[in-house]
Order: C-alpha cells, then sequence, then structure tokens
C-alpha cells in the first residue's frame, strides 16, 4: 500500500461512527488549524458510501438512491438532474460534461466525454465581428451563436445504461418531485440572479422564471417550483435520452437557438440527433508513488496537471511546507509553464494533432529544471516547450475565455466504485436561453475567437463538430492501482490550479480532505499571482513581490468537492465557499 496511506489516519475518522447515518454538512464544526492556519470545518466520514456535491438536496437525492440499492451510476442521475433544478447557473441537461470512472469489479478506470459539439454549420470565424476583430466576451454569449449541442442528457443514459442497478425512471423522480413541489432560492442563487441583470431577463422563457413580475430578482426562501422542467424529466423517463434529442424538445431548442433576434445560431435538428457521447482512455500521470488520473482531450486537465505535478516533483514541497514562499514560487512557475504548452498545443484531438510528448519525463525534467532559480520566472522564459511529437505541426498559441460556472460532484457507493463528475454551460446561466425548464449553454465561447495568427492554426479554434478545450479536471488518484482520492472543481481556467494544490496538499503535507480543500487559493497561470481575498494568502503579497512576482488580491469562488478512500473509510470535504455538503452512511 502506498506510503501516502501509511501515514496517521485523518481526525476525520476518529469521529467515524459503528453504523448510523452521517448527514453533514462539511463546514458546519470549526476544527483545528490547518498547516496553512485557515481555520476550516470537519471532514465528514463514513463507512459505505458518500456523495459530495455542490447542493445539499442533490446530494441528499443521491444519498437516497445509494441507500435504495443503487451504485454510483445511478446516483449520478439523481444528482446531476437535481443540480440542473437548484444550482440552474451551473449546470444540466443543457450542458456538458466530463466524467471519470473507477470500476471495483475490474479494478479498471475509464473517463466519459459528454462536451458539447460545434454544430456542422460552424465556421471558424464564428466569433469574429463584421470589422474582421473578435467580438466581446457577453456580445458573444447571450443568445443563439455560442450554443453547442449539449451532451449531459446523453452521458447520464450511457453511464447509467453500462454500470447502473436500479430502474432508470426511478432516478429522475427525485429531480420531478422538487421541480413540481418546489425548492426554496438560496442566497446563492438570489445573488446570481440578481447580478445577471440586463443579459438573464433579455430571454422571455428565462426573465418568467427568475424574475418577479416587477423585475425584481427572486428573494431568498422563495418556493421555485418548475413544470416545464418536470415534463421534460417524464419525458425522459418514457423515451430515454432521446426524448431530449428527437421530437419536441429538440425542436424547442433549435428554435430557441435559431430564432434569437440579436443573436442566432445555426444549431439544427440534425446536430442533437447526431450526438454522441464518447468513452476516452483516462490520461493518468505519475506523482510520488501515486497515479494521478483524470480528463484527456479535448479536456487540458489530465495533461495541464499532469505536467505541473511530474515539474514539482524534483522539489521538496512536503518539506518547504505551505507556509514557505518557495512552495509557491515552485508551484506557480510550473503552472505558468504548464499552461504556455496548454495554451499553444491543446485541444480536441479528433480534429487536430497533438504532441504526444507532453508527459514525457525527460521533457518535464528539462521544464522543471528552469525552476532552479531563486527568484520568479521572467516573462520572457515563460514560453511553449518542444515536446516529443509523431509528425510536428505549426502551431500558434490560442488564449480562450474559460469562464468559471460549473459544478463537480464525487460518488462512491458499497461496492467500490468511484466516480468523478465535473458538469457546465460554462458562463452562469450560460447563453440565457432557457427552454423545458432548462437552460442552454454557451460552451462555443470556449473556443478561441481568433481562429488563426499570422497565418497560422489556433488549435482550439471552431470546426464543424468539434468539441471545445475545456479545462474540467475531474480526477482520481490510484495507489498501486486502487483509489485513495477523487475530487474536481468548477472554476474554468483557474479549476487546474485548484486541483493542483489541493492534491499537493493532500499528498506532500498530509492534510485530509476537508482541509486540503480549504487551503487559501494562491495560483498563477499568466504572469500574475493571484491570491484569495480574505484568508491568510493576503499575508504572501510582500514575499511573492520580493521574489519578482506582480499580484493581486482577488475573490476565487471554487467548489472543490472530494473524497478520500482509506483503508478504515471514506473521508468527505465540500467547499465552503460554496453550499456543497458532504453526506455518507
Amino acid at each position: 500500500m502506498s506510503r501516502i496511506l501509511d501515514t496517521a489516519i485523518s481526525a476525520a475518522l476518529l469521529v467515524l461512527v459503528s453504523g448510523g447515518a452521517l448527514a453533514q454538512q462539511a463546514t458546519d464544526e470549526v476544527a483545528p488549524e490547518a498547516a496553512s492556519g485557515l481555520t476550516v470545518g470537519k471532514a465528514v466520514a463514513a463507512r459505505n458510501h458518500m456523495v459530495v456535491a455542490a447542493n445539499p438536496l442533490a446530494a441528499q437525492a443521491g444519498l437516497e438512491i445509494l441507500r435504495q440499492g443503487g451504485n454510483a451510476a445511478d446516483a449520478l442521475v439523481a444528482v446531476q438532474t437535481v443540480l440542473g433544478l437548484v444550482e440552474p447557473q451551473s449546470s444540466g441537461l443543457g450542458g456538458g460534461a466530463f466524467l471519470v470512472w473507477y470500476e471495483a469489479a475490474s479494478g479498471t478506470i475509464t473517463t466519459f466525454d459528454g462536451r458539447e459539439t460545434a454544430p456542422a454549420a460552424a465556421t471558424p470565424d464564428l466569433f469574429m465581428g463584421a470589422d474582421g476583430k473578435p467580438l466581446g466576451f457577453f456580445e458573444a454569449v447571450v443568445g443563439g451563436r455560442s450554443v453547442g449541442v449539449p451532451g449531459v442528457p446523453r452521458l447520464l443514459e450511457t453511464v447509467q445504461a453500462k454500470y447502473g442497478k436500479l430502474d432508470w425512471s426511478d432516478l429522475l423522480d427525485p429531480a420531478i418531485r422538487l421541480a413540481e413541489e418546489g425548492f426554496a432560492v438560496s442566497p446563492r442563487l438570489n445573488a446570481l440572479i440578481a447580478g445577471d441583470a440586463g443579459r438573464l431577463d433579455t430571454h422571455p422563457a428565462a426573465k418568467a422564471y427568475f424574475y418577479h413580475k416587477d423585475g425584481a430578482p427572486l428573494a431568498v426562501g422563495t418556493n421555485l417550483r418548475n413544470p416545464d422542467y418536470a415534463a421534460t424529466l417524464k419525458a425522459m423517463q418514457e423515451s430515454g435520452a432521446d426524448a431530449f434529442y428527437t421530437g419536441p424538445i429538440a425542436a424547442s431548442i433549435v428554435a430557441a437557438v435559431r430564432e434569437h433576434q440579436a443573436n442566432p445560431g445555426g444549431l439544427t435538428a440534425d446536430d442533437l440527433a447526431a450526438y454522441v457521447v464518447k468513452e476516452r482512455p483516462a490520461v493518468c500521470a505519475p506523482y510520488r508513488d501515486l497515479s494521478v488520473c483524470g480528463m484527456g482531450p479535448p479536456s487540458s486537465g489530465a495533461l495541464t496537471i499532469g505536467q505541473i505535478l511530474g515539474m514539482v516533483e524534483p522539489f521538496d514541497i512536503a518539506t518547504l511546507g505551505p507556509d514557505d514562499p518557495e512552495s509557491w514560487r515552485i508551484i506557480g512557475d510550473a503552472t505558468r509553464l504548464a499552461f504556455a504548452d496548454r495554451d499553444r498545443y491543446m485541444a480536441d484531438t479528433d480534429f487536430v494533432t497533438m504532441p504526444k510528448g507532453l508527459l514525457d519525463p525527460d521533457y518535464l525534467k528539462s521544464r522543471s529544471a528552469l525552476l532552479r532559480r531563486p527568484t520568479a520566472l521572467p516573462d520572457d522564459a515563460v514560453v511553449p516547450g518542444e515536446p516529443p511529437w509523431d509528425k510536428a505541426e505549426l502551431r500558434v498559441d490560442g488564449i480562450t475565455l474559460d469562464m468559471p460556472s460549473t459544478s463537480h460532484f464525487t460518488i462512491v457507493d458499497d461496492a467500490g466504485n468511484v466516480l468523478s463528475m465535473t458538469s457546465s454551460i460554462e458562463n452562469a446561466f450560460g447563453s440565457r436561453l432557457m427552454v423545458g425548464g432548462f437552460l442552454l449553454n454557451n460552451e462555443l465561447t470556449d473556443f478561441a475567437f481568433s481562429p488563426e495568427k499570422d497565418g497560422a492554426a489556433v488549435a482550439n479554434r471552431v470546426e464543424p463538430g468539434k468539441r471545445p478545450r475545456s479545462s474540467m479536471s475531474p480526477t482520481i488518484v490510484l495507489a498501486e492501482g486502487k483509489p485513495v482520492y477523487a475530487l474536481g472543481s468548477p472554476g474554468g481556467s483557474s479549476i487546474i490550479p485548484y486541483v493542483v494544490n489541493t492534491l499537493i496538499g493532500l499528498i506532500d503535507w498530509k492534510l485530509d480532505m476537508q482541509a486540503a480543500i480549504a487551503l487559501p487559493h494562491m495560483q498563477n497561470r499568466f504572469g500574475t499571482y493571484e491570491l484569495e481575498a480574505g484568508t491568510p494568502a493576503e499575508r504572501f503579497v510582500p514575499d511573492l513581490e520580493a521574489l519578482g512576482y506582480t499580484t493581486k488580491v482577488n475573490d476565487q469562488n471554487s467548489g472543490l468537492h472530494g473524497i478520500a478512500i482509506t483503508p478504515l473509510g471514506l473521508v468527505g470535504g465540500a467547499d465552503p465557499r460554496r453550499e456543497g455538503v458532504a453526506l455518507g452512511d
């Protein structure tokens, strides 16, 4: 067994009770200070199964499915369909997702790509204006132009059909009941509705659902019913995901996209009917004596995380600890170098060739050597590397706006199956188009707006049928082939450093899952060191500036949710920055 598991068992396991349900919000009790000096809630312990999700109603729905004898693939359906109702700004039927699955019976790990696709009519200049310049972000987002073919309904059906135990139609009942009876608008949802006035209320269906007749946003505690969503789910109970991709629901989606007056899109009924989920091999990278596995292209998550960890590994981060600025210099500059490769090379490999050697040990060793210096890397030294290729192609950098409105959940069932899934409609409230009680994504804006530079193609340019590059990073960590951690986060391109820093907290700094998730955020993707406002991260400003960094203190709204799988049971953590909970028995 890994040396990581030979260390002292987390304090959370010391409160593990015999039998009985443990249904505790992960942030409702105060524990001793973590190594960073940050006061955090207690981790949640369980013996048999656990769900960690961004909303208590969704986590509870998944837990009930597990209690009924369902497995993680069954609970998946309940969790996601409830999230799409109670957290509609982040994920839902109108969006896409990546899922990493560990099957206990076979000891195998695989991934499922439910990412949206560009319509057949999409062209590389989709987001270029008549003046030849890229559109402004919200100019591109609001309306039909930004809508890709949703993947979530087919993903839920595909995974549940392959691995699930219970009847499909029963798994939709929790969301249907909640949609018909109503749920209380949370403070977070209220604040987001209020903050999106002027965009969300431009589409009649969304305006009628999220705002009062006088234009005021729904107040906290309002009982919000969604009969249209219930009707959509009932249609899916009868006909599966086909009810979404064909027939009246599909026709309504196409009409909303194509008939938007200010910003119509090119989505067609044929695009919807042709959508397929793709099962892909997991991308696994070594770190210490573990294997960190996640989603490959069109996600940049696992590759970029693997690169960062590969560059950090030669350094004794464990001894330095989270309070030493030197740790953050190494992690920050490794992140910058990995992001330079990401922006040049990574995209949907069904459409573009990528270097084969992005995780090549010798290549990462050469990149890590750049970090052996006393101060920050100068900007002109942070450039894409030259990893090994099978057949080299000219590539230029293509920066894209990867917006932080997403949701992540993690499930472990009685049999030891592990599911880690990140789901998104991209920007908060997506395209702002509402059909059948759910919001449509704006995921096409995850493509590069400018398709070329100086005559050379950008890897992540728009192409018909292509899946836009993502930073979503659902992750499962293995020790000797067995899962020990499962986690992920929303946060746009910040997802990658959020997950990396949590992994380092778990593996190198021996924090429990809750303490690692609650570490103050510190990240450097593009040159400026961003430090989470209102946390002990702020105290690093003078030290990092002395090392040569420009710093910025800002809010960093992650939604990390994870489970540690230990010899004595499960330990879950939910991000205190959102409304998430860890629930288990």
